[in-house]
This record gives structure tokens, sequence and C-alpha cells, in this order.
């Protein structure tokens, strides 16, 4: 593994067209470790998550996962390399059952066909509504199901995306204790993008935030950095 990180992104730049958005951004996450990119609407996360996944290619820079050079390849086959993907707004099925929708998470991984126990450790009440339809779930049960989904694969690196959005403060807090026990227990490396500060410094190691296309600040997480990170994310 490359310099101990699982995801080590360098000096990427990426835009649409002629119009550049992200400006020699380099950051790193480490094996068993979360890492959280913060900033607000506009500041270039969804565009870095695009090049991430191969949907949008650099101008410049190196994209490395475990090592690797990912630059030239699609995003299935990125997914291959061990990465999951949480996306914003959650996106299960929501005419099939919970089973079902793990299941559609396995079809992803190694070829695995039973559910990993695991998954209900973590996540409890999914157990007990495997029968139920993903669309009779509420908000909150629901991004369980999404993040269920996504380790289903038993990825190396989880990314999840605005993971808190319109779900009730209980169930951020369930969210936040499942990331450290991912990361410490699991040994996964995870990358939290949010505009959330106290839950992404709380569950990540390190943060970097993002404005106008650029990281401005990066740092160790924890609550002692929650003035230096909101003041960054109002430039």
């Amino acid at each position: 593994m490359s310099n101990g990180a699982f995801l080590d992104v360098a000096g990427l730049s990426a835009g649409y067209g002629r119009s550049q958005a992200l400006f020699a951004v380099s950051l790193k996450v480490p094996a068993r470790g979360a890492v959280a990119v913060l900033g607000r609407n506009g500041a270039g996360k969804s565009t870095l998550l695009k090049a991430l996944f191969g949907e949008l290619p650099p101008m410049s820079g190196t994209i490395r996962l475990d090592g690797a050079a990912v630059e030239g390849e699609r995003a299935e086959q990125r997914v291959r390399r061990g990465i999951g993907y949480v996306p914003q707004g959650r996106e299960i099925f929501g005419r099939l059952t919970v089973a079902e929708n793990l299941r559609m998470g396995l079809a992803a991984g190694s070829g695995r066909a039973v559910l990993p126990e695991a998954l209900f450790e973590l996540f409890p009440v999914l157990k007990q509504m495997l029968h139920r339809r993903g669309g009779d779930l509420s908000g909150g049960q629901q991004q369980q199901l999404a993040i269920a989904r996504a380790l289903a694969a038993q990825p190396s690196l989880l990314v999840l995306d605005e993971p808190t959005e319109g779900i009730q403060p209980s169930v951020v807090s369930e969210i936040e204790r499942t990331i450290m026990a991912l990361t410490g227990r699991g040994g996964l490396s995870v990358l939290l993008v949010e505009q959330h500060v106290g839950f992404a410094l709380n569950a990540a190691g390190r943060y970097y935030v993002l404005a106008s296309g650029r990281v401005t600040a990066e740092g160790s997480g924890g609550t002692t950095a929650s003035t230096d990170v909101r003041a960054a994310m109002a430039i």
C-alpha cells in the first residue's frame, strides 16, 4: 500500500468543458481510518466524487487506490478495486424488500451468496425488517439500509455522500458510532463528504475543507477543530 494510504489523491484538477471546478486538490484516506471532506454547496465536493469514481476525467493530477493509479479506469473497475458508495439521497430501491436491497449489494462484490451477519450486528433494526419494502422505512432506516447495502460487497473504502441529510439526530449518532466501529474493528477506510461539521469531526480522524474547488484547511478531527473548520467553510 502506497505511503499507508488506501486512497491517495495528488494535485487533482477537474472541471466541465473549459470551466475548472477543482484546483490541485490533494488528500489521503488511510487504511483503517476515516477522513472527512467538508464544504458548503458549490465548494467542489460533487466534482471531487465524480472524478474519484471515473465519471469525470481529470485535467491533471493522480488518483491512487491501494497504490494503483486509476485515472484511466471506468467506474466499475474502481468499484472492483474495493470502493463502496452510499450516494446522497440514499437511492435505495423502494419497491424491493430490505433483503432484496441488501442482495443488490452482494452483486457488486465478489460473488458471495450469503449476507454477512456483521451487517445485522451493525444495524439490528434491518434484521427485524428484512421483508418490509425499502420505501416503507423511515429516512434514518433507509440510510442504514443504504450503508449496509454498500458494506455487503465488503469494500476496502466506503464513500459516504452527505449521510446526515434529512435524518433525525438520534440516527446521526448511530451512523457516527457505526463509522467508528468500521474503522476500528473492521479495518475499513472511510471517506465522509459532509456539511454537518459536528458529526464529521466526531466521526473522522482527519478533515479537509473545500472552498471554491480548493483545499483551504486540513487537520486532525475532534471537536476542538470545529471553530477553524467553520471559519474555513465560510470563505
